[in-house]
């Protein structure tokens, strides 16, 4: 059962990383709207502001689920515990294909934002949507990391009290 609270938990306090980075970007995105003027700076606030909106409303509604979600597992082990092989393990098992995915389009936006970068010349914007989409989508790539490990953990967890 503790397996069972950490994992929600440890859920749980990086949503809170998730929504002060995202607040902290917001933060930034305004100063840039406000102080900085150039084409490069106005390509950084597009990825910027849509991944950073994507984070508050995630670590927000994970926050809020995580201890729900410990409650419905505790309840469903101790009370009707054929039903992790019906639920959370089918549950889990789309989560795990969810971060796979979720790799491969943050790869995918960090190499794009390369190419953003270097690939078009003097366009400012670019460059700037370029570095912008990069800063998000390692943020996000190396967070979804950690999810994912802690995920493949109770995975096997419950997998075991089968």
């Amino acid at each position: 059962m503790e397996i069972i609270k950490l994992y929600f938990n440890s859920e749980k306090y990086e949503s809170i990383l998730f929504v002060l980075i995202g607040t902290a970007v917001m933060a930034f995105a305004g100063y840039l709207l406000i102080i900085e003027k150039g084409s490069f700076y106005r390509g950084m606030l597009v990825p910027l502001v849509t991944v950073a909106l994507v984070q508050i409303v995630v670590g927000s509604t994970v926050w809020h689920r995580s201890p729900k979600d410990i409650e419905r597992v505790q309840k469903i082990v101790k009370e009707e515990p054929t039903r992790i092989r019906t639920e959370e393990i089918p549950r889990m098992i789309v989560v795990l294909k969810n971060f796979k995915i979720y790799r491969y389009v943050e790869i995918f936006l960090i190499a794009f934002g390369i190419i953003c970068m270097f690939g078009f010349g003097t366009h400012q914007f670019m460059k700037g949507l370029g570095f912008g989409l990069f800063i998000q989508a390692s943020i996000m790539l190396s967070l979804d990391f950690f999810a994912e490990r802690r995920a493949e953990h109770y995975f096997g967890f419950l997998n075991e009290l089968l």
